[in-house]
């Protein structure tokens, strides 16, 4: 099914914010509890995900949306977290974020009905989100320690992986802005290549970085006031063929500098203000 983060996306999982959000008055609820940064306007974010949806579609054969459920929250619009996939299929999470712990068995039930293999799920007192999971290469998993992602958590995943990974490499992620905030390891690396990465790199461990540019990775720099807009949150479509939030002309510039094809989407209401970009708004199922 999944070793990358960048081979032709073919079928994906999302979720629509008329779905998620519910409505304005739930939303004028609910926002602050998820630490939204203001609440977003429910019209403007359906025609904002329409925008993203449409440039989805033209490279994406089979979409797949979660639901509407009264079990979980406005996170669930960010459907990349609740659960990670790999070649043999999908492992369950538990989400770093207590409000958005429910989700995981609302996925879990949706793949079971939809005939999606399921790995394994994880247990006691791991929690992980698939934020800060990434596949480096096919046999490469970059795991991120931070307040979303705990130790127990990576000692199953491990465990979980064993078959499908010669090298799990664990990266101690920074305090950052704190446990309130969302800091997963895709915060500042988006892999858009074999060889080519969006990154932030003051956020980035010296190592990391080191072994990326030792394997032969070109960097696309990412700037302070660009990546607080969410310009490091890139998602692959396929190789080089990359969607961004809309607002960040200099990470821009350098994925059409390194070649790339770049699609931008207007993201205030979806992306911005729940801090989650387009990796975040779409679960890769398989890519080829």
């Amino acid at each position: 099914m999944l070793t990358s983060m960048y081979k032709k996306l073919n079928t994906v999982i999302v979720k629509h914010p008329k779905d998620a959000f519910i409505s304005q008055e739930h939303l004028s609820g609910e926002w602050k509890k998820f630490n939204y940064i203001n609440e977003p306007d429910f019209m403007k974010a359906q025609q904002e995900y329409e925008q993203f949806l449409t440039i989805i579609k033209e490279h994406v054969g089979q979409i797949e949306f979660l639901p509407v459920s009264e079990k979980v929250g406005l996170d669930s619009l960010y459907t990349h977290d609740p659960v990670k996939f790999t070649k043999k299929g999908a492992i369950i999470l538990k989400s770093g974020k207590k409000l958005r712990q429910p989700e995981a068995e609302i996925y879990k039930e949706f793949l079971q009905e939809k005939n999606i293999p399921i790995v394994g799920e994880l247990t006691g007192d791991a929690v992980a989100d698939g934020g800060d999971l990434v596949w480096l290469d096919d046999r490469t998993l970059l795991i991120g320690r931070g307040y979303r992602t705990n130790d127990e958590a990576i000692r199953q995943i491990k465990e979980m992986t064993k078959d499908l990974v010669d090298e799990c490499i664990v990266v101690q992620l920074p305090h950052d802005q704190g446990e309130a905030e969302c800091l997963h390891l895709m915060s500042f690396i988006s892999i858009v290549d074999e060889d080519l990465a969006v990154v932030h790199s003051r956020l980035m461990p010296v190592f990391l970085r080191q072994m990326l540019l030792e394997r032969g990775f070109q960097l696309v720099e990412v700037p302070d006031e660009e990546y607080h807009r969410l310009g490091c949150n890139v998602l692959a479509l396929s190789p080089r063929v990359c969607v961004i939030v809309s607002g960040n002309p200099q990470t821009k510039q350098g994925l059409l500098d390194a070649g790339a094809t770049v699609y931008e989407y207007d993201g205030n209401e979806i992306s911005y203000l729940g801090t989650g970009g387009p990796t975040c708004l779409t679960c890769p199922v398989e890519r080829i």
